[in-house]
C-alpha cells in the first residue's frame, strides 16, 4: 500500500507551521490503523507510507479505515481537511535493509496517483482476491498506461459511501456483450448440444454488427450452470450488456426464450419468446441481432444485414451435424476434435456447399497438425476445404482465419499470413483467434511488441482465456524480458497454484536466465499429469538442470508410438539436444523437412535448442523457413 497526502507541498508553501501539524495530525490518526489491521510500516515517503500487509482483504480494509477515520475527523466544524490517496497492488517483493523491492512495489507506487483525493485505487489481483469478501463496490477504470510498467494491470476505484456518485470511468458501455450459455430445457439432455451450438451461432451473429464488441465463447462458456450474479458475470467480462436465455427442442418444434439486460442498472432491455418450427431457427437468429443493434442504438450495416439474414443452409439434417460438431469441438479433448470431424464431415456431404462447416472443418484439421495429424497429409485436405469455404463465401472472417493459418503453419509464407489474418480482424473485430493467430505468427518472426499488442487484444475479447495470457509470458521469455515473463508468470501461478504447467514454464524462464536454484524449485513443483507439450518442456528442464531421466523415457515412448502414429520430430530433435545427442537431433530436423512436415516453426524459440542455436546447421534451418537467425538471448 502507498499512501500520500493530497496538497502537502502546496500548503507548505503557504503555511508551512500548519501544514507540518496536518501532517502530524495525519500521522497520528494512520500509523495506529496500519498495526490494527496487521500492516507493517516499510517507510514514510515524504508525506506519505509504503506499508505492507499480510493479506490483499487486510490492506483494503485498513485503507478504507483510514477514509473512514479521516470523513469524521473533517467533518468537524473548523477543520482543515485532509484527504488521502491510497493505491494498493498485490505481488512478491524483495526485503533488503528493512526495505522492500521488485515489481510489486513499483506498481503500487504508479497505481496511487489514480485514486484522486480522499480515493483508494486497487490493482486487478487485489480486486480477485476481495471482490467476493469486501462489502464494497467496485469501479473499473479506463485502460491507462503505468510509467515504466510494462505488465498490463487492471486498475479499480473503490467508491465510498459518503462519496457523492459520479458517472463512472469505465470504458464499459451497453455496446460491449456477453452471450451466457443459453440452457437446454428440453425433454432429452441430448439435445445439450443445440443450445451449445445456439449460443456459438449468436456470438457469430453479433459479430456482424457494426460497434458491438462480442466477448469470445472460450469465456462465456465458463459461466454454464453457474450461480453468479450478472453484476459479477459484468465485472468479470467487463461488459456493459448480457444476453441470456433457454432453449427448449422437442422434436422439430422450438421455443427459445431470451432476455437482454443492461449489466449496471439490471434493466431489461428487451425479453422475447420465440415458438417456431426448426427451419425457422435461422429467421429467430436475424430477428435476435437486428432487435438487440436497435437497441443498442448500433448501426447494422447493409452487408451486415445481408449477412445474418443469409441462411447457412438448407439442409437441417447438415445443420444439426454441424452445431454436435461445435459442441463436440469446444470440450477441447482428444476425443472431442476427433468428434467434431465426424460431424462436420457429416454436414459438408449432407450439403457440400455449407461454408460454415467447410470452415470449421479446416480449422478443426490445421489445430490438429502437428498434434496428433501429420502435417504433410493434413495440409492439402484443409487448404482445399479453405479454398472452397472462400469461393462459397468470400467475406467469412472465419475461412480468412484459416487461410492465414495454412499460410503460417503449411508454407511459412509470413507475408500471405498476415494479408489474411488481417482480413479476417477487418471483417470481424471480434474475432479473438484471428487476434490469438496473428500474433503467433507475430512472434515467430520477431515482432514481439506488435505480438504483444494483438494477445491484449485478444484477453480484452475472451478474458477468461487461459492461452493468450500464457503466450504473454512467452513472448517476454522469447525476447529475452526475463523480468516481465517471470513477473507474468507468477501472477499465473498465483491464480492456478496446482499446475503444474505454469511451474514448467516459469522454470523455463529462470534457466534461461541462469537463476538455476530457482528453476530447480519449479521443476520440483511440477510433477503432475500434464499436455504432450508440457511434458516435452518438463522433460527438457529437468535435463538442463541434470536429471535428463524423463527425457530419455519420452524419447523412447516417442520414437516406439511413431510406428504407429504421427510424432512431431522437431520435438524428439529437442529431446536429443537435451540428452547430449546433436547429430540425432539434426538427423530428425532434417527428416522433419523432407517429410514436408516443417513443425520447427512452431518450437525454435523454445529451451530445448538453446546449446545448438549459434550451429550453422540449426541456423540454415530457421533461413529455410524464411526466420531472422539469432533472435533469442541466452545467457
Amino acid at each position: 500500500m502507498f499512501t500520500d497526502m493530497v496538497g502537502f507541498t502546496a500548503a507548505a508553501q503557504d503555511d508551512e507551521a500548519a501544514a507540518l501539524r496536518l501532517l502530524h495530525e495525519q500521522e497520528e490518526i494512520v500509523r495506529p490503523l496500519f498495526s490494527a489491521h496487521h500492516g507493517r510500516e516499510i517507510k514514510e515517503i515524504g508525506d506519505g507510507f509504503l506499508v505492507e500487509f499480510e493479506s490483499a482483504l487486510r490492506a483494503a480494509q485498513c485503507a478504507i479505515d483510514i477514509h473512514q477515520h479521516l470523513e469524521e475527523r473533517n467533518s468537524r466544524p473548523g477543520s482543515s481537511p485532509i484527504r488521502l490517496r491510497i493505491g494498493i497492488h498485490l505481488g512478491d517483493v524483495e526485503e533488503l535493509g528493512g526495505d522492500i523491492f521488485g515489481d510489486a512495489v513499483n506498481i503500487a507506487s504508479r497505481i496511487q496517483p489514480l485514486a484522486g483525493p480522499g480515493g483508494i485505487c486497487i490493482s486487478g489481483p487485489v480486486y480477485d482476491q476481495i471482490r467476493n469478501k469486501l462489502p464494497a463496490r467496485f469501479e473499473k477504470l479506463e485502460p491507462t498506461a503505468l510509467k515504466n510498467v510494462r505488465v498490463p494491470t487492471d486498475i479499480y476505484r473503490v467508491p465510498l459511501p459518503w462519496e457523492t456518485p459520479v458517472p463512472s470511468t469505465s470504458p464499459v458501455t451497453a455496446a460491449r456483450l456477453a452471450v451466457l450459455p443459453l440452457a437446454n430445457i428440453s425433454p432429452d439432455p441430448k439435445d445439450e448440444y443445440f443450445a451449445d451450438g445456439l449460443t456459438e451461432e449468436l456470438i457469430s451473429a453479433f459479430c456482424k454488427i457494426h460497434g458491438l464488441r462480442v466477448i469470445a465463447r472460450t469465456s462465456v462458456n465458463q459461466y454454464k450452470g453457474t450461480t453468479k450474479s450478472l453484476t459479477q458475470i459484468g465485472g468479470e467480462l467487463d461488459v456493459g450488456s448480457v444476453l441470456e436465455g433457454s432453449v427448449r427442442k422437442a422434436g422439430n418444434r422450438l421455443r427459445i426464450t431470451l432476455q437482454l439486460i443492461e449489466v449496471n442498472s439490471q434493466e431489461h432491455v428487451w425479453a422475447q419468446s420465440y415458438d417456431r418450427e426448426l427451419d425457422d431457427v435461422f429467421a429467430v437468429q436475424t430477428e435476435i441481432a437486428e432487435k438487440t443493434a436497435a437497441a443498442l442504438r448500433l448501426e447494422l450495416l447493409g452487408t451486415a444485414r445481408e449477412s445474418i439474414r443469409k441462411r447457412p443452409t438448407d439442409d437441417l439434417v447438415a445443420y444439426n451435424s454441424y452445431l454436435r460438431g461445435i459442441h463436440a469441438l469446444r470440450q477441447s479433448t482428444e476425443e472431442g476434435y476427433v468428434r467434431s470431424v465426424r460431424f462436420f464431415e457429416e454436414a459438408i456431404q449432407r450439403d457440400p456447399n455449407f461454408s460454415l462447416a467447410c470452415s470449421y472443418l479446416a480449422n478443426t484439421l490445421i489445430l490438429l497438425a502437428g498434434d496428433t495429424l501429420a502435417p504433410r497429409e493434413t495440409f492439402p485436405r484443409a487448404k482445399a476445404l479453405v479454398e472452397k469455404a472462400l469461393d462459397l463465401d468470400p467475406d467469412s472472417s472465419d475461412a480468412h482465419t484459416a487461410c492465414g493459418n495454412l499460410a503460417l503453419q503449411s508454407d511459412q509464407n509470413w507475408e500471405l499470413a498476415e494479408i489474411e489474418f488481417q482480413r479476417a480482424i477487418s471483417l470481424n473485430p471480434s474475432n479473438a483467434d484471428a487476434h490469438f493467430w496473428y500474433a503467433m505468427l507475430l512472434r515467430v518472426v520477431q515482432r514481439f511488441d506488435e505480438a504483444v499488442e494483438e494477445l491484449r487484444t485478444t484477453i480484452e475479447l475472451d478474458p477468461l482465456w487461459w492461452l493468450p495470457r500464457d503466450w504473454l509470458i512467452v513472448v517476454d521469455f522469447a525476447c529475452g524480458d526475463f523480468e516481465t515473463a517471470i513477473a507474468l508468470a507468477e501472477e499465473e501461478r498465483d491464480r492456478s497454484p496446482g499446475n503444474p504447467g505454469i511451474h514448467i514454464e516459469l522454470g523455463s524462464i529462470f534457466a534461461r536466465a541462469g537463476r538455476m536454484d530457482e528453476a530447480r524449485r519449479e521443476a520440483e513443483l511440477s510433477s503432475g499429469p500434464v499436455n504432450n507439450h508440457d511434458r516435452w518442456n518438463r522433460a527438457v528442464l529437468r535435463g538442463i538442470l541434470g536429471d535428463s531421466s524423463e527425457a530419455r523415457t519420452l524419447l523412447e515412448e516417442w520414437r516406439e508410438a511413431s510406428r504407429t502414429r504421427f510424432v512431431n520430430l522437431a520435438l524428439l530433435a529437442g529431446l536429443h539436444v537435451v540428452l547430449g545427442e546433436t547429430e540425432k537431433a539434426f538427423e530428425c530436423l532434417d527428416r522433419d523437412f523432407e517429410l514436408g512436415d516443417r513443425c520447427l516453426w512452431s518450437d525454435y524459440q523454445w529451451l530445448a535448442f538453446d546449446s545448438i542455436r549459434d550451429h550453422p546447421r540449426f541456423q540454415s534451418k530457421l533461413t529455410r523457413l524464411g526466420i531472422p537467425v539469432r533472435e533469442t538471448p541466452v545467457l
